[in-house]
């Protein structure tokens, strides 16, 4: 009886020591960039706002989380969240759909996350919903920079300076492990 159980518990830890293994092998990458929506009187016409590029210190960032390029098997956007820096009492009211896409030099454009039906949000954050997308390809390299395409459905009467910050979740092999 005892043999049955103690057959029965290794698949079992085993199983459970490979998860925290690979629970092991991930970490967040957090990047921050600025734009800013000018003042207009359109409404319900999409406009685009590409930010400067980000640079990525992927090298070192890799080498501080004990693995390299080669070794990164998946990285996806896990959070994209905006928030008003001015005006103080800014709010995204003013916004109908948003999208965000990524670029990267040699890499095809991707949308990384969006958010539809925005009525009246009277929050100056706005978390967005993210795709499930594949972006090693682009946080490997150098610099990358965030295209923001926006529809509003209210004029706006002042400059809006917005932060986006994103975490994306890294899955690599930690020195070939």
């Amino acid at each position: 009886m005892k043999k049955n159980l103690l057959l029965l518990f290794v698949p079992v830890i085993l199983l459970l020591n490979c998860s925290a293994i690979d629970e092991l092998t991930k970490f967040d990458l957090d990047y921050q960039t600025n734009y800013t929506i000018q003042p207009t009187t359109l409404i319900n016409t999409p406009f685009d706002i590409q930010t400067p590029d980000m640079t990525t210190e992927s090298e070192s960032t890799f080498e501080n989380n004990d693995t390299r390029k080669d070794l990164i098997e998946s990285i996806k956007l896990k959070t994209i969240k905006l928030t008003i820096d001015t005006p103080e009492d800014g709010d995204f009211n003013f916004l109908k759909e948003i999208h965000v896409y990524i670029n990267a030099e040699g890499v095809e454009e991707l949308e990384i996350a969006n958010a539809f039906d925005l009525e009246d949000t009277n929050s100056s954050t706005l978390q967005l919903q993210v795709t499930d997308q594949e972006l090693k390809e682009f946080i490997k390299k150098d610099t990358f920079s965030l295209r923001v395409k926006t529809v509003t459905d209210e004029t706006i009467s002042e400059t809006h300076d917005i932060t986006i910050d994103t975490k994306f979740r890294v899955d690599a092999k930690i020195l070939g492990v």
